[in-house]
């Protein structure tokens, strides 16, 4: 009787997992991403939690190439529709990254990414802008420094958001990417006719001015409104400000509710041009 054949020591081999698909994403929308028409922009952009992976699509049409980087990971994002590039990150929930861009024109830069943020315009807020009786508009429109919580530490940047109840798009153009708006489109927040977008890693000194598409559908770049600080003429951008102004007075106003309610009260106004010429704000 022959002898039995000796089993092989070699381990099967299986094969290796297919790389994640991305999350589809509908022709039409990307089409009205581009052309800076989708009042949701966040629906497409920024990272969407599937199956095992995490999508997460851009709009950079001036790229080269671009790559998600998030800690030791790296993965190489495909152009998919006219400056629209997608990759997927093989994990199963979102988690911190930064996007690294190769432009066309030679550079290579590193980004954090507008559309993986929260809006910063509260519902309370827009609940009554949509009323018409908010009383501090100023404190929810226009630019202002925004500090989201970290992993280590706050995420800085800037929040945008400006009324514009019958554009088609609204989109914010600046210093920070070479006045193209096309990168950067606001979303719309409901019914409010409230457009916002929070764009990290800018803050005071950031010159800046929206680009609105009109109900004629033609796009005209705005100062904005509500700025509280913006270029001396004939300049015409609008500026992100940050007060570091102190005040003194705490001693003054803890002391002011035993204060008589009926106390003199002087005002004083001047107008620095025509007090002293030469002066400006």
């Amino acid at each position: 009787m022959s002898p039995q054949s000796p089993r092989s020591s070699t381990p099967s081999s299986k094969p290796p997992n297919p790389p994640p698909v991305p999350l589809a994403a509908a022709v039409d929308d990307l089409k009205r991403l581009v052309a800076g028409h989708h009042d949701t922009p966040h629906a497409v952009l920024g990272p969407h939690p599937h199956g095992g992976g995490v999508t997460i699509r851009t709009l950079r049409p001036m790229a080269r190439s671009v790559t998600i980087v998030s800690g030791a990971e790296t993965v190489a994002m495909t152009h998919e529709h006219e400056g629209v590039w997608v990759g997927v990150l093989p994990t199963k929930e979102v988690g911190d990254y930064r996007l690294e861009i190769e432009y066309e024109s030679g550079g290579t830069h590193t980004y954090d990414d507008p559309y993986r943020f929260l809006p910063t315009v509260r519902e309370l807020d827009q609940h009554l802008i949509g009323e018409g009786r908010h009383e501090q508009l100023w404190t929810v429109l226009g630019a202002h420094v925004h500090r989201y919580p970290g992993a280590v530490e706050p995420v800085v940047g800037t929040s945008f958001a400006v009324w514009a109840p019958n554009a088609k798009g609204v989109r914010v153009a600046g210093d920070f990417n070479f006045w193209d708006g096309r990168a950067h489109p606001m979303r719309k927040l409901g019914a409010t006719g409230v457009w916002e977008l929070f764009v990290p890693d800018i803050g005071k000194g950031t010159l800046y001015k929206y680009e609105v598409c009109g109900a004629d559908g033609v796009w005209r770049q705005k100062a904005d409104p509500l700025a509280t600080h913006t270029q001396e003429p004939p300049e015409r951008a609008s500026v992100v400000f940050e007060s570091e102004y102190e005040w003194g007075d705490q001693a003054w106003v803890d002391a002011r509710p035993a204060r008589p309610t009926e106390e003199p009260v002087s005002i004083y106004e001047v107008h620095l041009g025509s007090w002293r010429s030469g002066r400006t704000y």
